[in-house]
C-alpha cells in the first residue's frame, strides 16, 4: 500500500518516505508515527494513543514524543505551517493533507543483485555497499528489553541507507534470522551481501552495554569490532546516540573496507575511484592526500559524468584545499567546489552532506551567516551528521562568537567521538580559543587535533605558533618543522593574504597568529 500526498509517497511495504523521485530519510518511530496519522486522517489522534501504538505503551516524555512529532514535520516539509498535521490544544494531533491511496503492483520477484543495479552479465556478486544488521541479541533474556534492542536494530538499518550508494537489507527480512544459529557465510549467500553486522546489548544496574561486528560475509572473518557503555538514562535519548555514533563509524569502515577491494580490480570503475578517493581523503588533508583524491574522483567523472559521489568527493576534495591553506591561490578551489555542489543539490535536492559541504564553502568564503543556514538544512535532512554540528562551530568563530564553538564540537563528538574529521572540529575549538586569549586551553586543544590525526599541517603550524606565543620556542621550531614536512610550501604570506573573514575580532586575532608563526619560524614567504 502506498499514500500520496503533495509530492510526497508513503510506501508501506518498503517503510519509505518518498519525496518525487528522492528517498526522505527517517527513522522507525518517524515513519510509524506518519503512518498512524495517515491511516487516522478522519479524526484527532491523542497524544495517549500515539504513545501506545507507536512506543507500545512505553513510558515516553512529552519531550520525546515532541522531537518525533518535529521530526515528523520536518520529513514532510511541515516546519511551522501545520498544513499537513494540526496540533489541537488539549485534544492531540490530526493529518489534515489530501491523501490518495495505491496499492503496490505486483511484479516478479528479482534478485537482490537486480534491485541494486548490479546486472553485469553473468556476475552474482554482491553489490557494493551491502549491508545487513541482523536483529541484536537481547543478553538479559528479559522481554521488556526486547523493544529497546529491535529499535536499535531498526534505527541502525535506516540510518545505514543514508550512506550514499549502500545497499542495506529491509528490517522485515532481516528479522526473519531472530533466534536462529548464525552461519554469517550462508546469511551472505543467501541475501547476497558483501558485510554483516551483529550486535548484542545487556543492561547491568544503572548501564547498558552495546557489542557490535561488522563481518565480510564472503570470507567470515571481522572487519571492525566496538563496544559501548552507557549510563542507562532514557532510554530513547541513549538509543538515538548509539544509533548515530555506530552510523559514523561505519560509514567510515565500509568505506575503507570498499577502497581495498577496489586497489586490486583490473578494471575499476568510477564507484571503485570514488571509494579510493574517499579514503585518501579519509587518511588525512595533506597536500599529497589531497592532490591523490582529486585524480580519483576526476577519473570517476571521465568514466561516469553523471556520478552524484563522485561530484560531492571532488566539491569536498577542493573545498579542503582552498580551506587548509593548501595553496597560494585557494580562490579557483572553492569556486570549483561551490559550482559542484550547486549542481549535485539540482540534481539531489535532498543530499545532506552536500547542503553541509556547501556551508563550510560559505563559511571560507566570508559568507558564514549563509553556511549556518545550509548546515541547519542538512541537520533537518539527516539529524546524526556531526559534521554539521562542528560546521556551525566553524562559522561561529569566523563570525565573532568563539564562545559557542566549544559547544557546538562537543555536539559533533556525542554524535561520533571517533570521527574521521575529529581532528578538524577539535582544531576549531583550539582556535576559537586562540581568539578568546585562552593560549593554554588552545594548546591543549591543538594536541588532542594533532594525536587524532598528524597528517594535518595547519594543526602543526597553529600549535607552533600557540607556543612561541606561551614562550616555548624550542618545541614551537619543532612543531613547525613537522608542519613544513607535511606542506613544504606553506608560508605566513599565504595564510595572510587569504583572509576567509572581515569581522573585526577575527582578523585582530590573526595577527597574533603572524606574530607567533614569525616567532616559530614558520617561513614568511
Amino acid at each position: 500500500m502506498r499514500y500520496f500526498f503533495e509530492d510526497y509517497a508513503l510506501d508501506i511495504d518498503r517503510r519509505e518516505l518518498r519525496r518525487g523521485a528522492e528517498l526522505v530519510p527517517t527513522t522507525p518511530q518517524v515513519f510509524d508515527l506518519l503512518h498512524y496519522l495517515i491511516c487516522n486522517r478522519e479524526r484527532v489522534v491523542s497524544k495517549d494513543e500515539l504513545i501506545n501504538v507507536v512506543w507500545k505503551g512505553r513510558i515516553v516524555s512529552d519531550a520525546a514524543l515532541t522531537t518525533r512529532l518535529n521530526a515528523t514535520r520536518s520529513a514532510i516539509g511541515d516546519t511551522g505551517e501545520q498544513r499537513l498535521i494540526k496540533t489541537l490544544p488539549r485534544a492531540g494531533f490530526r493529518f489534515i493533507g489530501t491523501v490518495r491511496m495505491a496499492q503496490r503492483p505486483a511484479v516478479a520477484p528479482v534478485s537482490l543483485a537486480a534491485q541494486s543495479g548490479d546486472m553485469s552479465p553473468g556476475s552474482l556478486s554482491p553489490p557494493r555497499l551491502s549491508i545487513v544488521v541482523l536483529p541484536f541479541a537481547n543478553l538479559n533474556g528479559d522481554p521488556e528489553q526486547d523493544y529497546f534492542v529491535d529499535g536499535v536494530t531498526e534505527s541502525l538499518t535506516t540510518d545505514l541507507s543514508r550512506i550514499s550508494g549502500s545497499f542495506v537489507i529491509g528490517r522485515h527480512t532481516a528479522f526473519a534470522y531472530r533466534s536462529k544459529a548464525a552461519d554469517l557465510k550462508q546469511i551472505g549467500r543467501e541475501l547476497n551481501v558483501r558485510y554483516i553486522l551483529e550486535g548484542s546489548v545487556q543492561r547491568a544496574g544503572s548501564r547498558l552495554r552495546v557489542n557490535v561486528r561488522l563481518v565480510d560475509a564472503q570470507g567470515g572473518n571481522h572487519i571492525w569490532a566496538e563496544r559501548f557503555d552507557k549510563p542507562g538514562a532514557d532510554l530513547f535519548d541513549m538509543q538515538d546516540e548509539i544509533v548515530s555514533r555506530l552510523a559514523n563509524e561505519l560509514d567510515a569502515q565500509l568505506i575503507a573496507a570498499e577502497a581495498q577491494r577496489a586497489e586490486h580490480s583490473l578494471h575499476p570503475d568510477a564507484t571503485d575511484l570514488v571509494f579510493q578517493g574517499r579514503a585518501r581523503l579519509n587518511n588525512g588533508l595533506n597536500p599529497e592526500h589531497m592532490a591523490q583524491a582529486r585524480d580519483f574522483f576526476e577519473r570517476a567523472l571521465v568514466l561516469d559524468p553523471s556520478n552524484i559521489e563522485a561530484m560531492v568527493s571532488l566539491a569536498r576534495a577542493n573545498l579542503a584545499t582552498g580551506a587548509s591553506f593548501a595553496t597560494d591561490d585557494r580562490t579557483p578551489y572553492l569556486n570549483a567546489a561551490e559550482t559542484g555542489l550547486i549542481k549535485v543539490l539540482s540534481i539531489a535536492p535532498q543530499h545532506a552532506r552536500a547542503h553541509v559541504l556547501l556551508g563550510s564553502v560559505l563559511n571560507a568564503t566570508n559568507r558564514a551567516i549563509q553556511g549556518m543556514v545550509k548546515c541547519e538544512r542538512g541537520l533537518v535532512l539527516d539529524p546524526n551528521l556531526a559534521e554539521a554540528h562542528a560546521t556551525i562551530g566553524l562559522a561561529k568563530w569566523y563570525i565573532g562568537r568563539c564562545g559557542e564553538t566549544e559547544d557546538h564540537v562537543n555536539e559533533a563528538l556525542r554524535l561520533s567521538p571517533r570521527d574521521i574529521l575529529a581532528f578538524r572540529w577539535l582544531f576549531y575549538v583550539a582556535v576559537a580559543k586562540h581568539q578568546l586569549g585562552a593560549d593554554v586551553e588552545a594548546l591543549a586543544w591543538l594536541r588532542r587535533s594533532i594525536e587524532a590525526n598528524r597528517s594535518y599541517p595547519l594543526a602543526h603550524f597553529f600549535l607552533a605558533a600557540t607556543l612561541a606565543l606561551l614562550g616555548e620556542q624550542e618545541q614551537a621550531r619543532d612543531a613547525a618543522a613537522s608542519g613544513s614536512t607535511l606542506d613544504p610550501t606553506f608560508t605566513i604570506r599565504r595564510y595572510r593574504v587569504n583572509t576567509p573573514s572581515d569581522h573585526p575580532s577575527f582578523l585582530a586575532a590573526r595577527q597574533r597568529f603572524y606574530e607567533g608563526m614569525r616567532l616559530a619560524g614558520v617561513p614568511e614567504g
